[in-house]
């Protein structure tokens, strides 16, 4: 029920209920013909007020619009180690890494974090225990992303070389350019 019928039904009660109601030569609302098929009960009840067809019609069967329900997951991937930066202590130089060829899709739940390299590159750990080297867009800078991204989450689950898009906690978004394995190298 809209607003003004609420509010002037009961007015238009009082003022009907006061003049009588039974004057014979009130004036009967004209119904449109397009709208008599529609509220079949207005037109056939002879006895109710004389009110406006606006009032009648508030209180017919309300008509809905058309809903649509958009799903959409977010997953969040943090920082390895958690969000606190902890200064670690020195430690002696660790195995080198070279890159393999991996494909173009990753599992989107399979990183568990993340760890900037260099001015566009981001490390990924994945809960099977490979490191990947994602390489981003030229004009971002994976600096933006030391508190981790979100992803969200594709119909195949997969995280792809250019069609997803990493959202950086402070705002930035990049796409995806490139996908290597890194593997470490025996000396």
């Amino acid at each position: 029920m809209n607003l003004a019928s609420a509010l002037f039904a009961p007015l238009l009660l009082i003022i009907s209920a006061v003049s009588g109601g039974d004057d014979e030569s009130a004036v009967e609302p004209s119904v449109p013909d397009e709208a008599a098929g529609l509220y079949p009960e207005e037109t056939a009840t002879q006895d109710a007020p004389d009110w406006p067809l606006g009032v009648i019609r508030s209180y017919g069967p309300q008509t809905a619009a058309q809903v649509h329900i958009e799903q959409r997951m977010t997953i969040r991937v943090a920082p390895r180690g958690g969000d606190v930066v902890v200064p670690s202590p020195p430690r002696p130089i660790g195995p080198r890494f070279s890159e393999r060829k991996i494909g173009k899709c990753l599992p989107g739940n399979s990183i568990v974090g993340v760890e900037p390299n260099g001015p566009s590159n981001l490390i990924l750990f994945l809960r099977d225990r490979r490191i990947v080297n994602a390489e981003l867009e030229r004009t971002c800078h994976s600096r933006a992303f030391y508190s981790g991204f979100y992803i969200s989450r594709s119909q195949d689950g997969m995280l792809c070389v250019d069609r997803d898009t990493l959202l950086s906690r402070s705002g930035s978004s990049c796409k995806l350019t490139r996908l290597r394995q890194l593997v470490a190298q025996e000396r």
